[in-house]
């Protein structure tokens, strides 16, 4: 695989897009019993205050995602982060990307939610800054979930 992933915001609604959330939710059913399509609408993702990324090889595959939507004032929520098995460096592409674009929305933090038994995606916002928070919103009270908060 080349090295060269080309980021670009798209409609979540696109059958690419479609394909790589039904694989997130796959494998996050897997892994926590949960594919987390209930915490997931497309229509939050579309908008001025809103991003849904995309990532792609050279030849224009597909190979991950994510978006945010905005939480509170100052505060956009990250979702759907996924990258496809065997990929490298996608995952912190998409991330930067969303980090970026939420910068230029004027976001001062971006916030989320990971589940505890998933310790790949825990590691994965620890080690790029990420630190935990009191769990917000629908995850208040779950001892299955931790959040996480980036100032930017």
């Amino acid at each position: 695989m080349t090295n060269d992933i080309q980021l670009a915001a798209e409609d979540p609604g696109a059958a690419d897009s479609l394909a790589l959330m039904a694989e997130l939710s796959t494998t996050l059913q897997a892994i926590t019993g949960d594919g987390g399509r209930a915490s997931f609408d497309v229509e939050d993702v579309r908008g001025p205050m809103a991003c849904f990324v995309v990532a792609r090889d050279d030849s224009g595959a597909a190979l991950g995602c994510g978006a945010f939507r905005p939480l509170e004032p100052g505060v956009a929520e990250i979702k759907r982060m996924y990258a496809r098995h065997g990929t490298s460096g996608v995952g912190s592409a998409v991330l930067r990307f969303l980090e970026a674009e939420a910068v230029l929305c004027g976001y001062q933090a971006v916030w989320l939610e990971t589940r505890l038994v998933n310790r790949r995606a825990v590691d994965f916002y620890e080690a790029r800054g990420y630190r935990r928070i009191a769990n917000y919103g629908k995850y208040i009270g779950n001892p299955l979930a931790v959040c996480f908060e980036k100032q930017l």
